[in-house]
Parts: C-alpha cells; sequence; structure tokens
C-alpha cells in the first residue's frame, strides 16, 4: 500500500498533465491510502474546476461515483484524522526551521503517513516533498519538479 497526498489521488481521476504515471503507479500498488483530509480535499478540486469551468456538475459528479466504486473495491483506505493526529502534526510543525514553508493540510499528510507507518508519501506537491524528511518519511514523485 501506498500514501498519496491530494495531488496525486487527483491525478488518478483527472486527465492532468503526467496523470498516466500516476495511474500507472496506482495500478502498481497493492492498494493505494490517504488521510480523509485527502478525501475532502479531492472534493473541493472537482469543485474548483467546475468554478473554473474545466469540468461540468455533471462530469465532476461520475468523477465522485468512480472514487466511490474505487472505495467500495477497496481499493483506498482512508486514515481518520484524530486529536492525537492533531497533536501530532502540531509538534513536528513547532520542530521544523522558520525557513520551512508547509501548509496545515502538508503537515497533516505528513504526520497521518508517519502516524500509519509509511516510509514514504507519493505526491507532486514542491512543500510536502521539501519536509518530508523532518517528518522521518521520504517524499516521493514519480512526475518531476514541480513546474
Amino acid at each position: 500500500m501506498i500514501y498519496f497526498d491530494t495531488s496525486y489521488i487527483a491525478k488518478c481521476y483527472l486527465n492532468e498533465p503526467h496523470a498516466e504515471r500516476v495511474r500507472e503507479l496506482a495500478r502498481d500498488a497493492s492498494g493505494l491510502a490517504s488521510a480523509h483530509l485527502g478525501r475532502l480535499e479531492f472534493w473541493s478540486v472537482l469543485n474548483r474546476h467546475v468554478r473554473e469551468r474545466r469540468l461540468t456538475a455533471a462530469q465532476a459528479a461520475r468523477i465522485r461515483s468512480l472514487l466511490a466504486e474505487d472505495e467500495d473495491r477497496g481499493v483506498w483506505t482512508w486514515f481518520p484524522l484524530s486529536p492525537r493526529l492533531l497533536a501530532d502534526a502540531c509538534s513536528a510543525l513547532e520542530r521544523l526551521p522558520a525557513t520551512m514553508f508547509v501548509r496545515a493540510g502538508d503537515a497533516l499528510h505528513l504526520a497521518c503517513a508517519r502516524d500509519q507507518g509509511f516510509k514514504e508519501i507519493y505526491s507532486h506537491d514542491s512543500h510536502i516533498l521539501e519536509c518530508a524528511a523532518h517528518f522521518g518519511i521520504e517524499g516521493r514523485d514519480v512526475i518531476g519538479p514541480s513546474m
């Protein structure tokens, strides 16, 4: 099983640049995992695509259905965001160098991946990739540098 942040979850379902590389990685994995936050963030991505007219509402609904089908088939494991996990993410943020930029959601993904025993997190988010080592895990990107 491998851990995806939202940037990779989106590439599993949207025809974004380099999505095929992520889909290939996903197909070869024994399963996909993320924090429940990733599911919520993905819904937000779909809403943004509809707002920006890159998807119709019907297309977004179909993509949500595809994700639900994958959930029913056991493709996705969603990890809860417990008070302990939130406290762990806060503690990790306290220890980061002052020059390190990390958003709250990024810290939650990193803390969740670490908490669940993952050694790697797959992301195309440069901030997650840069600070993953501070959470004791490796940031991986099969796409390459963010553009």
